[in-house]
């Protein structure tokens, strides 16, 4: 049988009109132990890292946003560290080994992401001189045609090539050599820059 609702008269200890939901009180939230917050924040930064390797002043800031207690923060990060999740080395390496970026680019990048310079150093130190002037090369080689079409397809090319974080002495040698299999003048063309 369906019953109606209605409101409850004054003498029923609400006024008329009045909805008996809108006088229920709201459940009381209690403060989380500090183990619960730890336990929150460890499982936050556990879906942080799901997402993308983070460095760990990325890492730090974002778990900074959810706790003002910079003990607990501070012990997050360690104990993640300590599982292996969070590694600054990794992250750089894996930066390093992006194709078709230069060790500018790499180094703009891993600066931005809150790295240490040593790190940065020793990261750009173990890239492949050779390795990036092929990188170099065949980046040109494929995207030459479009170059080709523009007014000036070696200012096109260099700038393409330093946006991505490519010396000038690599790039340079590159487009002199594109522009000679093409048949054209390279005699107006830097020698090198750095």
């Amino acid at each position: 049988m369906y019953r109606s609702r209605r409101a409850r008269t004054p003498e029923e200890g609400l006024a008329p009109g009045a909805d008996a939901r809108a006088t229920d009180s709201p459940k009381r939230r209690t403060p989380p132990t500090p183990e619960e917050a730890r336990e929150a924040l460890m499982a936050y930064a556990f879906r942080a890292l799901a997402g993308r390797a983070l460095t760990e002043a990325e890492l730090r800031t974002k778990l900074e946003r959810r706790s003002d207690d910079a003990v607990l923060v501070a012990e997050i990060l360690d104990r993640v560290r300590e599982l292996g999740y969070q590694d600054d080395s990794q992250v750089a390496r894996a930066e390093n080994a992006r194709r078709g970026v230069g060790a500018f680019r790499v180094r703009q990048t891993l600066k931005r992401r809150g790295v240490e310079e040593a790190l940065i150093e020793d990261t750009l130190a173990a890239r492949d001189p050779q390795a990036e002037a092929q990188e170099v090369r065949d980046l040109l080689e494929r995207r030459w045609s479009s170059f080709a079409r523009k007014r000036d397809a070696a200012a096109s090319a260099y700038a393409f090539l330093a946006r991505r974080g490519y010396s000038g002495a690599l790039i340079w040698p590159a487009i002199r050599e594109q522009q000679a299999q093409a048949g054209l003048d390279v005699s107006d063309l830097p020698e090198d820059d750095d």
